[in-house]
C-alpha cells in the first residue's frame, strides 16, 4: 500500500504540468471540491469531501489517502511538499514519507506555508492556530487563541507576520518573532472567511459578501469590492499578472486587477452552489475552480468572459430540486454527496446504497467504518433507515462518521424510504 502511493507521488512529481490553452475538467472525485492549490511545477492539488486528495496530470490523478473525513485544505510548500488538514483535525504532509504533523480538536480550516518553507501554520475551528517546524525537529508552537473558530490564515511575505481571519469577524496580524497577544487590524463584525497577502495589502473576504483591501501594516481601507452575494468562499492572487480571483456563495468568480485596484472580470462560474476552491495556475494563464460538484473546473484566463455559468452543468445533484419527485429531491439533498447507488466501489465519503435494505449496519466489503457502526447489530429497513433521519445519525448512531441530517417530515421521509427501495434495486 505505502509503495503504491509513493509510487504515484514520483510518478506525478516527474510528469509535466497540467496544459493550459484550453478549458478544462478534472473529473474523478467522489465529493465536492473543498480546496485546490498548484504548485510551481504546474502540479494541481485538490481536496474532496471524499475523504482524498488528488493529484493531476493532464487528466489522470493519483489519489492520496490517508484523511478520515473530508479533506477541507491543501497548500504546496515551496520545495514540493505537499500539505493537507481536514474534518478529522488532522494536519498532514505527503512526500517521500507521508505523515501526520499533528492534529486540532476540530476541523481544520487553513492552511499556510511560510515563505522560506520551514513552518506550516494551521487554523482550526476549536479556535487554536498551530505553527509547526515541517522539518519534525522542535516542538509545534500554540499561537494566543484569538476567541473564535480560525478560518483563514497567511504569512506576510518576509515571514515575521501570521495574519488570521476568525468566525467572529476580526482580521488578527501575530507578530511571529516577539510573540504574544494579536494586533487587531479589521474588526469586520462578520466571519472573515478569506485572506490573500499581497506585498502591503491584504485581501479579505467575509460572510456578508464584504471583499475588502486593506493596508498590511495599519489595517486602513484600500479599496472596497463588496457586491450583492455572500458568503466570500474563495480567493487566489497570482502576483505576476496583478490578478486576484473570489468566489461565493452565488457561484461567481470576480478577478480583480491589484495594479489599479479595479474588477477586470465578473464570470458567473456555475448555476446552482457556491465556488468553494480557487488556484491560478503557475504562469497565471488558467484559474482553476471547484464547488459543489465533484470536478476541477478551468478556465483560460485570457477567455472568462466568453464562458457562462460552465461548473455544475453534468450532475444530477445540481438539477433543479422541483423537477424531481419528492423522494429523489430527498435523497439529493441529504445523501447523494456521500452515497452512490450502483453497485462496486465508488470514491464518494461513505459507501454504497445499493442493496441496502436487509443488510447490516457496516458490512460493505472494502470500505472502512466507525467502530460505531462496525459491529452494531442494525440491520437497515423501513424502520431502521426511518430512525435514522428521524432522530438524526449523531443520536441514532453516535460516534459514527455520518454528518448530522436530519428530516423532520414523516411524509418526507416516506418519500425518500420508496425512492431507495426502488434506487438500491436496479439493475
Amino acid at each position: 500500500m505505502r509503495k503504491a502511493l509513493l509510487s504515484a507521488i514520483m510518478v506525478v512529481c516527474a510528469a509535466a504540468p497540467l496544459a493550459a490553452q484550453d478549458f478544462t475538467t478534472l473529473k474523478g472525485h467522489g465529493g465536492p471540491i473543498m480546496g485546490l492549490d498548484v504548485s510551481s511545477e504546474g502540479r494541481v492539488a485538490s481536496a474532496s469531501f471524499d475523504n482524498s486528495v488528488g493529484l493531476w496530470t493532464g487528466r489522470d490523478p493519483a489519489w492520496l489517502e490517508g484523511h478520515e473525513a473530508a479533506v477541507t485544505t491543501v497548500v504546496w510548500g515551496p520545495d514540493g511538499t505537499l500539505y493537507s488538514g481536514g474534518d478529522d483535525f488532522a494536519v498532514r504532509a505527503w512526500g517521500d514519507t507521508p505523515r501526520v504533523l499533528g492534529r486540532h480538536q476540530g476541523k481544520v480550516a487553513a492552511l499556510a506555508v511560510s515563505p522560506d518553507g520551514q513552518t506550516l501554520a494551521s487554523g482550526s475551528w476549536d479556535g487554536s492556530i498551530i505553527v509547526w517546524t515541517v522539518s519534525g525537529a522542535g516542538d509545534p508552537r500554540t499561537l494566543e487563541r484569538p476567541g473564535a473558530g480560525v478560518n483563514t490564515v497567511g504569512f506576510s511575505p518576509d515571514g515575521r507576520y501570521l495574519f488570521a481571519g476568525t468566525s467572529a469577524g476580526d482580521l488578527l496580524r501575530y507578530d511571529l518573532t516577539q510573540g504574544g497577544t494579536p494586533y487587531p487590524m479589521v474588526r469586520h463584525g462578520f466571519g472573515v472567511n478569506e485572506l490573500v497577502i499581497g506585498e502591503g495589502w491584504i485581501a479579505y473576504g467575509a460572510v456578508d459578501g464584504g471583499t475588502r483591501i486593506v493596508d498590511a501594516a495599519t489595517g486602513k481601507p484600500i479599496a472596497d469590492f463588496t457586491l450583492d452575494r455572500r458568503p466570500i468562499l474563495a480567493m487566489d492572487h497570482h502576483a505576476g499578472t496583478d490578478r486576484l480571483a473570489v468566489g461565493d456563495g452565488h457561484g461567481f468568480i470576480m478577478m480583480l486587477d491589484t495594479a489599479e485596484w479595479a474588477i477586470a472580470n465578473d464570470f458567473r462560474a456555475t448555476r446552482e452552489g457556491p465556488v468553494w476552491a480557487l488556484a491560478f495556475s503557475a504562469d497565471g494563464a488558467v484559474l482553476h475552480a471547484g464547488g459543489l460538484d465533484d470536478v476541477v473546473y478551468a478556465w483560460p484566463v485570457a477567455m472568462l468572459d466568453t464562458f457562462d455559468s460552465t461548473m455544475g452543468q453534468e450532475r444530477a445533484f445540481l438539477r433543479d430540486p422541483e423537477t424531481m419527485p419528492n423522494g429523489e429531491r430527498q435523497f439529493m439533498r441529504k445523501c447523494s454527496i456521500c452515497h452512490a447507488l450502483e453497485p462496486g466501489p465508488s470514491r464518494k465519503a461513505g459507501p454504497t446504497l445499493h442493496g441496502v435494505f436487509g443488510r447490516p449496519a457496516g458490512t460493505v466489503p472494502g470500505y472502512t467504518y466507525s467502530a460505531t457502526l462496525d459491529g452494531s447489530g442494525i440491520v437497515w429497513s423501513d424502520e431502521t433507515i426511518d430512525a435514522l433521519f428521524d432522530q438524526g445519525p449523531d443520536h441514532y448512531i453516535p460516534g459514527s462518521k455520518m454528518p448530522m441530517q436530519v428530516i423532520g417530515g414523516r411524509d418526507d421521509r416516506a418519500d425518500l424510504i420508496a425512492f431507495l427501495k426502488q434506487a438500491t434495486t436496479e439493475e
